[in-house]
């Protein structure tokens, strides 16, 4: 509810003119400025500031809700349901397909065909992550006008990369952290599968020491296993926490694969499949069953790729 526009709220007409007057434009825009601040903003006294957060805090804040009411609503609304990959076994694995009011995530190395899975249904490509910021930003109205049924963005962790190499450490987040609330919100509240490709990006066993003394001195610090690189899922442990299902394509044993990584309706299964002039196709509708460090690990010709 935090990026619910305050241009979509029904308040006092004094309020919503004095408040979009001031580019207070979301519901965090005005609950996270503390009184005082707020009365500065707006010119106005202590009645004026308190009476705006408590407008905007009744019209962006949920009702208390039984779970038997969240979820009679969610049937009644459709919620629960599947959209169809018409991957006979990935579907029936997933439940039926991929969940609607989730985030699902699709991985791999680049060229395994994560693209042209992807490639089935409605993409947005965005060139910068200014234009995705925007894009996002007018998805809501978007989605209701054309009867969308499936959003798919492919990808954002290269609008990440990008954005990362002129940014510093404690910016990076900023951005993703957005790009991901926004994201969930129209998943969660359009009721539709929300589907987001992610890269694997090298890194070296040393980048988890971010502080010299984390180093232990007395295990041989110049050892070469120290600095020995694999891949892993770019976008990170934040990202990876807030996807449902996460899809990871691989490749060993001269075969490509669709793994099942994460999911909340199916155990950790891999489907064997092909890159095709018509996108991809299950080579077996049998599930291989994957167990161990596999589960979290991504293979990639051989090579052990870390997810």
């Amino acid at each position: 509810m935090a990026n619910m526009l305050v241009s979509e709220m029904r308040l006092p007409l004094y309020l919503a003119h004095l408040l979009a007057a001031r580019r207070l434009d979301t519901a965090k825009d005005v609950l996270s400025l503390p009184e005082v601040e707020l009365m500065a903003i707006l010119d106005a006294g202590l009645p004026t500031a308190r009476a705006a957060i408590a407008h905007v805090s009744e019209a962006a804040c949920p009702p208390c809700q039984t779970a038997l009411s969240l979820l009679e609503e969610r049937v009644r609304l459709g919620g629960g349901g599947r959209l169809a990959t018409m991957l006979c076994g990935l579907d029936e694995a997933l439940g039926g397909g991929i969940p609607t009011g989730k985030l699902t995530e699709v991985v791999g190395p680049s060229g395994i065909g994560k693209t042209q899975m992807a490639g089935r249904i409605l993409v947005m490509r965005p060139t910068s992550l200014a234009d995705f910021t925007k894009s996002l930003e007018e998805m809501k109205v978007t989605l209701l006008q054309h009867d969308v049924k499936l959003l798919i963005v492919d990808s954002v962790a290269a609008l990440m990369s990008m954005e990362n190499e002129k940014a510093t450490a404690g910016f990076r987040q900023h951005p993703l952290r957005w790009s991901l609330s926004f994201l969930k919100s129209i998943a969660e509240f359009s009721r539709i599968p929300v589907v987001v490709t992610n890269q694997v990006r090298s890194q070296s066993n040393d980048d988890g020491y971010h502080f010299s003394f984390e180093v232990d001195r007395k295990d041989g610090s110049n050892c070469a296993e120290r600095f020995d690189s694999h891949l892993v899922a770019a976008l990170g442990i934040q990202w990876a926490h807030a996807v449902t299902v996460r899809l990871v394509f691989e490749s060993h044993s001269g075969h490509r694969f669709i793994k099942v990584a994460k999911s909340p309706m199916s155990p950790a299964v891999a489907f064997p499949f092909a890159v095709e002039s018509s996108g991809i196709t299950l080579l077996s509708d049998e599930s291989i069953d994957v167990t161990g460090p596999d589960i979290t690990s991504i293979r990639c010709q051989g090579q052990n790729v870390l997810a």
